[in-house]
């Protein structure tokens, strides 16, 4: 269907539900996607539907409405997600980009299908996702990225996008709150998120720590610790609390201004995690640290070179990757990460 008969479908101009409720990095990397959408065209409205907490993301795309999904409670279940539904179709949809492709997903997908709504849904690779992690007859190579997967959706829609086209958004003024944790610093700016969902591909903590002291003491840069959660706090507060240039950013500000100040950095460490790709959709140079996961899944953080991507010994652990978010760890790849050297993420840092 091209994308003038979608633009008046149903008398109406155009209005694309996209679905995509979690994870933060997963919705993280809609952002280029959709920013691209909008340049290409402007005049079809997006209505995404994701968590209320990730609606500052979008903050700076036209024409696009954040609608909240309340999946714990008022949208929880079959009756939740008709209501969903119904509530949706006060908002004139025309057409679904379904870019999460799970079982609340799938059920809106059936429930605009009988009200004859045209619903894409992404082709996740499973099967080219699963010959990349399996122990034998591994097949390694680079596979689409989750970004192309996103566009893809939207081109079988009608609505062909090219990710190349992309520019950046200027700067964001920083707040009052955010000058005051800075201090409106001359130094460099680095973040630093050394916090992943598995161990499996989080940094050890000595090893972090070696590195901030390090670069601490080099007295070129201000560190910002990000992370969440009262756990993730503690450690990192505690952290902070030995160095003289370290600043824990957990609890010091509301998630739009945490936003605002990581797209003040100039660089970002973190590991294969939502960080990234917070970082990488605001332009800021971003060092990923991989466990037994590995870029070539497609989740390489938007616009960043593979250089920027420091792996554990290869030779090694050459099973690597074992899945496609670190949730299977074959006997011996516990400590995989141990196998990257701090000094070699120093280096890397420094040299950006």
């Amino acid at each position: 269907m091209a994308a003038n008969n979608i633009r008046k479908l149903g008398g109406s101009e155009a209005n694309i539900l996209v679905i995509r409720l979690s994870a933060m990095g997963d919705v993280a990397m809609t952002i280029p996607v959709l920013r691209v959408f909008r340049a290409t065209y402007p005049d079809v409205k997006l209505t995404v539907l994701t968590r209320k907490f990730f609606a500052p993301l979008f903050s700076d795309i036209d024409n696009l409405e954040v609608y909240h999904a309340d999946v714990d409670k008022k949208h929880k279940g079959i009756l939740g997600l008709t209501r969903l539904s119904n509530e949706l179709k006060k908002q004139k949809i025309t057409a679904v980009a379904d870019l999460h492709n799970v079982l609340r997903s799938n059920i809106l997908k059936n429930l605009f299908f009988l009200k004859g709504i045209k619903t894409i849904q992404i082709d996740k690779g499973r099967a080219e996702k699963k010959a990349l992690t399996r122990s034998k007859g591994k097949v390694f190579k680079q596979l689409k990225t989750t970004h192309q997967r996103y566009a893809d959706v939207f081109s079988a829609l009608g609505y062909p996008i090219d990710l190349s086209t992309h520019r950046f958004p200027a700067k964001q003024s920083l707040t009052p709150d955010i000058l005051e944790l800075t201090q409106n610093s001359t130094k460099k700016w680095l973040g630093i998120a050394p916090f992943a969902q598995y161990d499996s591909k989080t940094y050890p903590l000595e090893s972090i720590v070696e590195v901030i002291d390090t670069l601490d003491k080099e007295e070129n840069f201000e560190i910002f610790l990000f992370g969440g959660g009262k756990r993730e706090a503690d450690i990192l507060n505690n952290i902070a609390s030995k160095y003289k240039n370290v600043t824990n950013v957990i609890g010091k500000l509301p998630f739009e201004g945490e936003l605002k100040l990581i797209g003040n950095l100039d660089i970002m460490l973190s590991m294969d995690s939502g960080n990234a790709h917070l970082a990488a959709m605001h332009g800021v140079p971003t060092i990923t640290l991989w466990g037994v996961t590995h870029p070539y899944a497609g989740f390489m953080p938007f616009g960043q070179p593979i250089e920027h991507a420091i792996l554990p010994n290869l030779a090694k652990y050459d099973q690597i990757p074992t899945s496609i978010y670190g949730n299977k760890v074959p006997e011996g790849y516990e400590n995989v990460m141990n196998s990257i050297p701090p000094q070699k993420v120093i280096t890397m840092i420094n040299k950006l």
